[in-house]
């Protein structure tokens, strides 16, 4: 009698990995990747304010800006916003909304 293996049936989800290495710390990236996941609001006020910028006649935005006017915003403010992911930040907004990448001054990445 054949065999099928239930395995080769079944749907592969990508599952977020951190990218650690026995022993090691996890990447900037991998921090930014899990506290988007935790705070999905803070992208979501992120937009909204610079929605509002924008809206206002602003050519240019600096997300470490929008980052003080959040944590004066919300109440109890970001535990866990670190200005480390102001570029991560940034280059989210410009990949959903490419009009507004004229606002935002990037730099290379020097890592992945």
């Amino acid at each position: 009698m054949p065999t099928t293996d239930a395995t080769a049936t079944q749907t592969v989800l990508p599952v977020f990995r951190p990218s650690l290495r026995a022993g090691s710390r996890p990447t900037l990236t991998d921090q930014f990747l899990a506290f988007d996941c935790e705070h999905p609001y803070v992208y979501r006020a992120l937009e909204r304010l610079t929605a509002e910028r924008i809206a206002a006649g602003a050519t240019r935005i600096g997300l470490k800006g929008l980052f003080e006017e959040l944590r004066w915003r919300l109440p109890q403010g970001v535990r866990g916003l670190n200005n480390n992911y102001t570029a991560f930040y940034a280059r989210k907004l410009i990949e959903d909304h490419p009009h507004w990448a004229p606002a935002f001054e990037l730099r290379r990445r020097r890592t992945p």
